[in-house]
């Protein structure tokens, strides 16, 4: 029997399946958004606003506009250089359809266009066109108006041309497809917002603004909206952060450019136990954190431990050094790296792998903070005295552990008679 005519359930090379186009995208959605709940489905609009984001990056876009429809479509407006639509030589369409409807096409792949940007494997709105059941897109670009749509990532007709205006950019509207997003297609207002303040932190002078035509003001005569616009950039961004906490000191910064790897830091103590570090990498939010976190951990931990020795500040400790908890407790650091190659892990790119951004941070923060801490000694006594507390504290905890652990041990094991605790059976004595 030849291996194509086995029986039914065997595996045969007729089960191996090749999945081309935007097919492999429908079929396995969660290896390019996360999920398809609602963290997948808000995943499409941070793939489009980035693209945006890279163009402001660049120094091309200023203003970029969210729309949320009543129909829970989508449409993120900017007025960058505008997708080329120009006739694409290898493929015989428009730039704007090879753009739109295959996988790994883009401008990040060229230094020349971007130098840094957080879209870098080419998939982000190809991903969304395929994920959405229609999607629509307009082209303003040397003077003219390019049109195209979607219906499922496929297009509905080749791109059209018509119209002059004078001035550029780009608009994409998406219906998210109800048949992947099973769960729910309405988005959280709150979520949109909180990631769009984030980019507007992160992106000094640029202007993000939300409008959602769902809900109405109390007189019912305008939309929601929220707009987003900050000078101080990542020093705002601490300053947001703990506006309902006591800081300590006002916000430190620093910033240094070092093997085309740009680091832009900004940190705070507040009266607060918990810590609060954010780290981004191109724009993106990178929740595991990676080699920039580790690196700036270390130097925090080593740079504090420095001026402490140096200073004579550790002497109830015995010499003991503080850990990284104990710099850490009450702190809140915004770490912002741009990397001209950065890898991720995955296409969410929720972590750093670059070995060599580790060292380049450790750097940054080590000159920064030695120098922040040697101008301002006052400040430097303070955060030591902070971090002397929650080194108190963690041992105390840690001795009352060992203490439980140790009774526990005690009042459950045999021991000879003149060395068990005593006890009394009778309650009159």
């Amino acid at each position: 029997m030849s291996e194509n005519k086995e029986q039914k359930g065997d595996y045969t090379a007729d089960n191996i399946k090749v999945l081309s186009g935007l097919d492999a995208v429908k079929k396995r959605p969660g290896m390019y958004i996360g999920s398809t709940g609602p963290r997948g489905l808000h995943h499409l609009i941070q793939e489009v606003v980035d693209n945006s984001i890279d163009e402001a990056m660049a120094g091309y876009c200023t203003i970029i506009k969210v729309i949320i429809h009543k129909d829970n479509s989508v449409s993120v407006i900017d007025d960058g250089r505008g997708i080329p639509t120009g006739m694409h030589s290898q493929f015989k369409i428009s730039a704007l359809e090879v753009v739109m409807t295959k996988l790994h096409a883009g401008g990040k792949f060229s230094k020349d266009t971007y130098k840094v940007s957080g879209g870098l494997h080419g998939v982000g709105v190809s991903v969304v066109n395929a994920l959405s059941k229609r999607l629509d897109v307009t082209v303003h670009r040397n003077g003219k108006i390019h049109t195209m749509s979607f219906e499922r990532g496929i297009p509905v007709k080749p791109m059209e041309t018509g119209g002059t205006i004078d001035k550029r950019g780009t608009t994409v509207t998406f219906w998210a497809d109800p048949e992947i997003f099973q769960e729910t297609i309405v988005y959280d207002y709150n979520t949109v917002q909180t990631r769009l303040r984030e980019l507007a932190f992160l992106n000094k002078g640029v202007r993000i603004q939300l409008i959602d035509e769902r809900q109405t003001d109390e007189k019912g005569t305008e939309f929601k909206k929220s707009e987003f616009y900050y000078e101080g950039g990542i020093v705002s961004f601490v300053e947001y952060l703990n506006k309902a906490k006591t800081p300590i000191h006002t916000p430190v910064y620093f910033e240094k450019e070092k093997d085309n790897i740009n680091v832009e830091i900004s940190l705070q103590y507040t009266d607060v136990y918990s810590e609060s570090v954010f780290s981004f990498v191109n724009n993106i939010n990178t929740h595991e954190g990676g080699t920039h976190v580790s690196g700036f951990k270390t130097a925090l931990t080593r740079s504090l431990n420095k001026y402490a020795e140096k200073n004579k500040l550790l002497k109830d400790k015995n010499g003991a050094r503080f850990s990284s908890e104990d710099v850490l407790e009450g702190l809140t650091a915004i770490i912002s790296v741009k990397v001209p190659e950065p890898q991720f892990e995955g296409q969410t790119k929720t972590r750093l792998g670059n070995s060599e951004v580790k060292g380049i941070v450790d750097s940054v923060v080590s000159s920064g903070l030695g120098t922040f801490l040697e101008e301002n000694p006052n400040l430097g006594k303070q955060i030591i005295a902070k971090c002397l507390m929650a080194s108190r504290a963690r041992d105390a905890a840690r001795k009352a552990r060992e203490l439980t652990r140790r009774k526990s041990v005690l009042e459950s094991s045999t021991l000879p008679g003149k060395l068990s605790d005593c006890s009394e059976k009778d309650p009159a004595k």
